[in-house]
Parts: structure tokens; sequence; C-alpha cells
């Protein structure tokens, strides 16, 4: 059973009752990301979920990381471009605990300068790592020219110059902006009990006060270009992209659809034309990338320099194939039954399960079921999908850009 609740202070509460299991999870969940900073401020909603582990005015960081691994639990957060989530996943006996754990962290913290500065360096490490890492990289490179100078294509993390020079009062000043109650979701799935969970969240988070006095957002602009960086890499990281659709725009299950049947699996057809054909890569695939007003649709590839011009020329041909209308229902039904397995398959796991209340309430305003999704994907037509098929059909309507040793397109 699903409850929803708001509080007289407008924290949003989604609680999952599920009683067969023996754990829960708990997450925080804040309406804000990397694209709500200022130019000046890149990097620092990441920066600020580091700085919840370092320390409150009742435990210290060390106690922090002590208090649930001394009950067999897990602590963690993340941040993305639309919020950051601090989270928790015990057995069902620690749920009380792990909740006051997390208000805590994220109520009480200190912000200790001498933390601050250690930090810096921490994270300067972590973007160093991700530099090392470009097929990951490339996916933040490709935002970065396709939303050119929009927060959207900003990294996540930062860069180094921008870490180097946070100071401890545009952190604090920052967290005052969006850690109010209005812009948080506390969501909770697993064995629970509703409303002693409820009066404990009351206990800890009812007093809370504030409103979010963030920026507006804006909606970023498609920007078609290309671009190459060279590296000294054994392999031609490759990313192409093209508008897509918002999370909450129906048309987005048709692409998803499109994206499964093109380059979502082994049996997809960019697998199965450039590695199991000709034998050109090891990894290929296509995504799709959703958020409140903007979207895209993304293809990448990993290989050899001597490859990157036929592997384009393949990519090229597996497109217009699909423009002409070379799509079969049965091929559509295959990817409808996948996108359904691996939605349903996935919520066998609590914390995912928590997670999709919050996504859902975040970005719809209300919860939508597994079923409802898997209806709407069934719902998309042959027809619909090769109408989309014809908008992506071009690549010289993609944004392409390539990280490793290659002269570039």
């Amino acid at each position: 059973m699903i409850h929803v609740t708001t509080l007289p202070n407008k924290i949003t509460v989604l609680v999952e009752e599920i009683p067969y299991i023996r754990s829960a999870a708990i997450g925080l969940w804040f309406k804000v990301g990397s694209r709500h900073e200022r130019r000046d401020e890149s990097g620092i909603s990441h920066f600020i979920e580091h700085m919840m582990f370092k320390g409150t005015v009742n435990r210290t960081a060390k106690e922090i990381a002590e208090s649930l691994d001394q009950v067999g639990g897990q602590l963690n957060a993340f941040t993305t471009k639309e919020y950051t989530c601090y989270y928790a996943r015990v057995l069902d006996e620690h749920t009380l605990l792990a909740l006051e754990i997390l208000h805590d962290m994220v109520f009480n913290s200190k912000f200790a300068e001498e933390d601050i500065e250690k930090e810096k360096n921490v994270v300067i490490e972590e973007i160093r790592m991700y530099e090392d890492a470009p097929d990951e990289l490339i996916h933040d490179l490709l935002t970065e020219v396709m939303w050119n100078n929009h927060p959207l294509g900003r990294p996540i993390l930062g860069e180094i110059q921008d870490i180097e020079s946070l100071t401890r009062e545009k952190v604090v000043n920052y967290y005052k902006r969006y850690y109010t109650p209005d812009n948080l979701i506390i969501a909770v799935a697993g064995r629970v009990n509703y409303q002693q969970l409820l009066d404990k969240i009351m206990e800890l988070f009812g007093s809370i006060q504030g409103e979010q006095k963030g920026d507006k957002i804006t909606i970023p602009e498609f920007n078609l270009h290309s671009f190459s960086r060279r590296k000294d890499s054994e392999q031609v990281h490759l990313c192409l992209g093209t508008k897509g659709y918002a999370i909450n725009d129906d048309r987005i299950y048709g692409l998803n659809i499109l994206s499964t049947i093109l380059g979502g699996g082994i049996s997809s057809r960019l697998f199965q034309e450039l590695r199991e054909r000709h034998g050109l890569v090891y990894s290929v695939y296509s995504y799709t990338t959703a958020y409140q007003d903007a979207g895209l649709f993304g293809i990448y590839a990993g290989l050899g320099p001597n490859k990157v011009n036929e592997a384009l020329e393949l990519i090229q041909k597996q497109l217009k194939e699909l423009k002409t209308g070379d799509i079969s229902a049965e091929e559509v039904e295959r990817a409808r039954q996948q996108i359904k397995g691996n939605l349903l398959l996935s919520l066998e796991s609590v914390t995912t399960r928590m997670s999709r209340l919050a996504k859902s309430f975040l970005y719809h305003g209300k919860i939508i079921s597994p079923e409802e999704i898997v209806e709407k994907v069934f719902n998309v037509s042959l027809e619909d999908i090769k109408a989309m098929a014809e908008e992506i059909s071009d690549l010289n309507n993609f944004t392409k850009v390539s990280i490793g040793p290659w002269e570039g397109f």
C-alpha cells in the first residue's frame, strides 16, 4: 500500500508498505542538482552532498560512518543534474534509526572550514578519476557541446578550478537556498508501519521551516556541432546526440522503444551490425536521457581509431533503414517486452521501489504505477515508432563528440 502525505511545512512524505520483506529503504530527495547552480557555483550541489558526511553537531564523521555499519545497514548519497538524494537501506527493525541518522546529517551538518578545505582535495581527486574514464566522460562532453553554456550541459562534479574557489559562505548560502522543507521529498519503501513512521518523521522534520529561494531554471537550446578531444588512449569513444523529449512528455515511451530496437541490448540492430557482423566494437548502444523540460537521444560506441569512419557509416545506414519503415510489429513487440521486463524485475529491489516513488512525484506530482507505465509503453503504435524514426534518421542532425587518438569529425 502507498501513502502520500504533505506535512504542514510542505515536506512530501511517500511510503510504500511491503510487509513480506525484511528490509526498508529511506531516501531524502531534494529538488536541487547541478542545473540549479549559477556559473560561479558549478559543482557545489555535489560538494554539499560530500559535506553531509563530514560531521554534525551530534556526531563526528566517523560516528556517521559507523552508525549503520554496526547494524548491517548501508548509507549513501548521489547528486544528479536535477536532484540530490541521501538514502539508507536497513533491516526493518532499524528503520527509525536510519531516519534519525539521515535527518541529523542533512539538517545538523557543521560545514566546518577545516572539513571544507579537506573535502576540496577529495572532490578534485574524484574529478581526476572521472577524467581517466573516457567511456563515462564522453557523455558529459556530449551535453556540454549540445547544450552549450547551459547549466544542464555542465558536469555535475564541476571543474577543478570551480572546486578550488568554493568558500564556506558560498556553500552555506547555497545550502540555505535549496535545503528547505518545501523542496524535500521523504520516500520510504519496505517493511514499515506507516503511522509509526509518520509520527517519527513529524517529530524529526515537522518543525523545520523555510522556503526555497533558488533561481528560475531555463530551457536549454540545442546546439548542432561536432567536437573531438585528443587523448592518448587505446580506443576512440564516440557519442552522437540529438533532441529527445522531456520526462513528462508521453512521446518518451515511443522513443524508448525505438532506442531499444536500435541499440538496447545484444539483439539490437547496432550491436548485431557493428559487433557481431563486422567486429568493429566491443561496446555500442543507444539511450535516452530525459529531464523536466528537455531530453536527448544518444548513441555511444568505443572502438579503434582506424574503424571510426566505417562505424559512422554503419550507424547512418541503420538510422536510414529505420526511416524507410523497415520496422516490424514483431520487433516492436520484443522491445515492449524488454522494457516491461526491465521495469518489473527492477522492482524486486526495495531501493528501486523507494526511488521510483520519489522520482515519480518529483517529476509528475503524483505516483505513476508500474502498470501505468507498461500500459503507456504498449499503447505506442507501430506507426508512432515509424514517425519517430523519421526524426532521428540523419546523422547530420546529431551533435557529435569524440575522445581519443582520432583526427576528428
